[in-house]
C-alpha cells in the first residue's frame, strides 16, 4: 500500500482527514489527564506532520477513483533468509510476533529468519488458566468479586503479550481468535466467570502450532463457545412440542470457522455453476442436520455458576440428550443411533476434509499476519501448505508433519511466501494492511521495553473497546463476526473502488481515529508515573498482595524505558532514524522525516514548568517523536 507525499490509498480518505481536522480544532479532545499546553503541543504538531503528509485534504482535491487497473508488479528473487539490517528485523517480527524488543534487533542482524522461526516453535507455551490461578490466590475476596472476574481476563492477555517469550505461538492464537471467535461483550457468564475464557484462550494457544483438527475438535467441545454460540444443552427434536435443535453453531462453524458461504478454488476465488452464479457451500438442509450433531452437549456440573472449575474443562455428551436421528449434511450421512461423541468426530472431519477449508482459512491468516488483499497465487501457495501439512523454509528446513491442516506449516506458508518478503511488495501500492490498534500499542510496549508484569496496576488497560481508545480489545469484539468481516470492502475509498478487501477499514473512523492518537498519548507520555488511578486501585486491591507497594508499581506499570531515545534528542535527525528503524521499518519518507525534524528542532531542550518532575525538553522531543511515528501515515500501513 503507497505512503509518502500522498497518503496511503486504503487510509487517504478516513484516516488521515479525520485527525487532520480534529486536531486543528482545538485540544478539547485530549485526553483528560494531559496538561493543556501539551495538547496544544499536539494538535499543532500532529497537524503540521499530517499536511506535510499530504492529507488535510482527503484526496488532494480529486476524490474520483482511480479506473485504470494497477500496474503488475514485477517479479523479483526469492527475498534472502538472513536479516541483514535493523529493518528487515523490525518488519518480519512486526507480522510474526507482536513486535520486537529494542534490545533484540541488534542481536538478529546476520542471522537467519529460518532459525528465528524454529526456535519460536520450540519456545515453551505461555498458558492463561495458571496466570488466572495466581491473580484468583493473591486476590482479596473483595477483589476477587471486584477484579477478578471483570478485569483478570483482560490483563492475562496483555501480561502474556508484552512479556511471554513464545511470540509466534502467541500471535498466532491471537490471529485465530479473529477466526474462531468467542468474546466476553455482552456475555454474562464468559465475563462473570473468567476461567472460561482462560480455558479458550489456551485452546488457541495449545493447538496455534499443532493441527487445524485437533483445534476444531477442542473449539467444539469448549464450554466458553457451547455458551457463546448457545448449543450448550441442545436438546434433540420433540415433535410433540415442534421443538428444534439450536442451529447457531451448526450454521457458524460452517459459514466462519470452516468452508464459508461459496465454494472455492485453491487460490481464493469463488467456484461459479452454470449460471454464472457461485456455488453455495451448504443449504437450510445442511444446517438442520449438522444441529442435530451438536445435541446434548453439556457442562460437567450441577451448577457451573457456582463451580468454574468446570468451565475449563471440555464438555460431555449426555447421550439421554443427543439426537438419536440421522443425521445428513455436505453430503455426508451419519446413520441414526450413532453415538454423540462419534457423531461429533464424523461431522468435524466432514468439515475438515472439504476442499474449502484450506484457501478459507489460509487467506484469513494471511490478512492477520502480512496483506488485507493478498493475490490469488499467494492464497494457493498458503492453501497448499495447509493442505500438505509441511512448508520448506528459506533455509530449506522442513516445516510441519505431513499432515493436512499443520498450522505451523502453514503459518510458514504465510509469513516465509515471496509476496511478503521480497524487498519490492514495500513499492507495491496494493501490498500491506492497517494495523490493528491492539498490535500498534503491543509494539510500542515492546520496543521500548515496559514493564508489562503488573498490567492489572493500569486501568485504562481493562477495556481498550471504545473508539475513543483502541476501537478494538481482545476477545472482545461485538459479535461472532469478529471486528471486522475479512471481505469488508470499504465504500467510497479509493481500495474500495479497486475491489480491494481491507478489513480493518471497518473500526477506521472519525471517531477511532482520534481515539487512537489520544490513547496512545497518555502511554507515549509516560502519564502513568502520576498516579491519578491510586485510589481506584486502592478499591480493588488494598489489603491483597496485589496491593503491596501499589503507588510505586503502578507509577512503573506500563511505563517505557526511553533511555536510548533520550540519548539522541539532541540530535533530531538522528532520534527520527532510529524511531524510524524501530517502529516503522525505515517506511517513514523524506518529507515525513523532515517535517518531524524540523519540528523537533523547535522543542527546547531546557525544562518547562509544565512538564512532570524529573523531565526535561529532551524527554518532551521522545514522546513527540514517538507520537509522530506512531501516527504517521506510514506507520500506520504495515508492509
Amino acid at each position: 500500500m503507497r505512503v509518502g507525499n500522498r497518503v496511503p490509498h486504503v487510509l487517504q480518505r478516513i484516516t488521515i482527514e479525520s485527525p487532520g481536522r480534529y486536531f486543528t480544532a482545538g485540544p478539547e479532545g485530549c485526553v483528560h489527564s494531559m496538561n493543556r499546553l501539551r495538547c496544544l503541543g499536539v494538535s499543532a504538531l500532529l497537524s503540521l506532520l499530517i499536511t506535510g503528509c499530504g492529507g488535510g485534504g482527503g484526496g488532494g482535491g480529486d476524490s474520483s477513483p482511480p479506473t485504470a487497473a494497477p500496474i503488475p508488479t514485477p517479479q523479483a528473487p526469492p527475498a534472502s533468509d538472513i536479516f541483514e539490517t535493523p529493518e528487515s528485523v523490525t518488519r518480519f517480527l512486526a507480522s510474526a510476533s507482536f513486535g520486537a524488543r529494542g534490545a533484540e534487533v541488534d542481536d538478529l542482524i546476520g542471522t537467519s529468519a529460518s532459525d528465528w522461526f524454529t526456535r519460536q516453535l520450540s519456545a515453551p507455551a505461555s498458558y492463561t488458566l495458571p496466570l488466572m490461578a495466581d491473580y484468583l490466590a493473591a486476590a482479596t475476596e473483595e477483589s476477587q468479586e471486584a477484579f477478578f472476574r471483570y478485569v483478570v481476563s483482560s490483563v492475562t492477555f496483555w501480561r502474556i503479550a508484552t512479556e511471554g517469550p513464545d511470540q509466534l505461538r502467541q500471535r498466532m492464537a491471537f490471529a485465530l481468535s479473529q477466526i474462531l471467535v468467542l468474546s466476553d461483550s455482552n456475555s454474562d457468564l464468559i465475563l462473570d466467570q473468567p476461567q472460561a475464557m482462560g480455558y479458550y484462550r489456551d485452546i488457541l494457544t495449545e493447538h496455534a502450532l499443532g493441527n487445524f483438527r485437533d483445534l476444531l475438535d477442542a473449539v467444539t467441545y469448549s464450554p466458553a463457545m457451547a455458551y457463546y454460540l448457545t448449543y450448550l444443552g441442545n436438546l434433540p427434536a420433540d415433535p410433540d412440542t415442534g421443538r428444534q435443535p439450536d442451529e447457531n453453531y451448526a450454521r457458524e462453524i460452517m459459514q466462519l470457522f470452516t468452508i464459508g458461504l461459496v465454494e472455492l478454488n485453491d487460490d481464493g476465488s469463488p467456484v461459479f455453476g452454470a449460471d454464472g452464479e457461485a456455488i453455495e457451500t451448504y443449504r437450510s438442509t445442511d444446517i438442520d442436520g449438522l444441529a442435530r450433531v451438536f445435541t446434548g452437549m453439556d457442562i460437567d456440573s450441577d451448577n457451573y455458576w457456582e463451580d468454574p472449575e468446570s468451565l475449563a474443562r471440555p464438555l460431555y455428551i449426555d447421550e439421554y440428550r443427543h439426537s438419536q436421528r440421522e443425521k445428513r449434511f455436505l453430503d455426508t450421512v451419519i446413520p441414526a443411533d450413532t453415538p454423540g461423541p462419534e457423531s461429533v468426530r464424523i461431522a468435524l472431519d466432514a468439515l475438515f476434509d472439504h476442499p474449502n477449508v484450506g484457501p478459507f482459512i489460509g487467506r484469513q491468516l494471511i490478512q492477520r499476519f502480512t496483506t488485507s488483499d493478498p493475490d490469488p497465487d499467494y492464497v494457493e501457495r498458503v492453501a497448499t501448505a495447509f493442505n500438505n501439512g509441511e512448508y520448506f523454509l528459506p533455509n530449506e528446513e522442513r516445516v510441519g508433519t505431513g499432515q493436512r491442516g499443520d498450522l505451523a506449516a502453514t503459518l510458514a506458508a504465510v509469513l516465509f511466501d515471496d509476496d511478503a518478503r521480497r524487498a519490492n511488495a514495500l513499492a507495491d501500492e496494493q501490498f500491506g494492511k492497517p494495523r490493528e490498534p491492539v498490535l500498534r500499542l503491543l509494539q510500542w510496549a515492546r520496543a521500548f521495553d515496559v514493564d508489562g508484569s503488573s498490567p492489572e496496576l493500569t486501568p485504562i488497560l481493562y477495556d481498550t473497546s471504545a473508539s475513543d481508545a483502541l476501537a478494538q480489545h481482545p476477545y472482545r469484539s461485538r459479535s461472532v463476526f469478529n471486528f471486522y468481516r475479512p471481505g469488508y470492502v470499504a465504500p467510497g475509498t479509493e481500495s474500495g473502488a479497486r475491489g480491494m478487501t481491507v478489513p480493518e477499514l471497518q473500526i477506521v473512523n472519525a471517531s477511532s481515529t482520534p481515539g487512537y492518537v489520544n490513547f496512545m498519548t497518555y502511554f507515549v507520555f509516560r502519564d502513568q508515573r502520576r498516579g491519578d488511578s491510586i485510589d481506584f486501585l486502592n478499591e480493588y486491591f488494598a489489603g491483597s498482595e496485589l496491593g503491596v507497594n501499589l503507588e510505586a508499581r503502578a507509577s512503573a506499570s506500563f511505563v517505557p524505558d526511553y533511555s536510548q531515545e533520550r540519548s539522541l534528542a539532541e540530535d533530531p535527525q538522528a532520534l527520527v532514524a532510529h524511531l524510524n528503524t524501530l517502529l516503522a521499518h525505515g517506511a517513514l519518507e523524506d518529507g515525513t522525516r523532515d517535517n518531524m525534524v524540523s519540528l523537533l528542532d523547535e522543542i527546547p531542550l531546557e525544562r518547562q514548568d509544565w512538564q512532570a518532575e524529573g523531565d526535561d525538553g529532551r524527554d518532551l522531543r521522545v514522546y513527540f517523536a514517538v507520537l509522530m511515528t506512531m501516527t504517521a501515515p506510514e506507520y500506520l500501513v504495515q508492509q
